[in-house]
């Protein structure tokens, strides 16, 4: 039983530590991935998907937690102003369903 509890008390921390916590930064030097914001899904590398708890948040497949402190996060990110300077180029969704890879190769970025 103890055996039981202590494997599932594991699943449990790795399942909340892949989570797609992620924090804006203030400064690009600070960013684990530059990121772009594109206005049109057909651009984008990747459907974002803002959920409202963390607890819904994906393991690298779009669905992502804004956290209030840079220590909660899993990845900082910093909005860059062209799509030049981006390492990925994203698009907000409406729909959970809709989050996900366009461009698999730049999965790597958020891992």
């Amino acid at each position: 039983m103890k055996k039981l509890l202590f494997l599932s008390a594991i699943l449990l921390f790795l399942g909340t530590a892949n989570a797609q916590k992620v924090y804006s930064v203030k400064y690009q030097s600070q960013a684990d991935v530059k990121v772009f914001v594109v206005k049109y899904e057909s651009q984008a590398d990747l459907k974002v998907y803002k959920v409202d708890y963390e607890s819904q948040a994906g393991n690298n497949d779009g669905k992502w937690f804004f956290v209030n402190y840079e220590s909660q996060a899993k990845k900082k990110l910093f909005f860059v102003d062209y799509e030049s300077q981006a390492d990925l180029k994203i698009f907000f969704v409406d729909y959970q369903s809709q989050a996900g890879w366009k461009n698999s190769s730049k999965k790597q970025l958020l891992y």
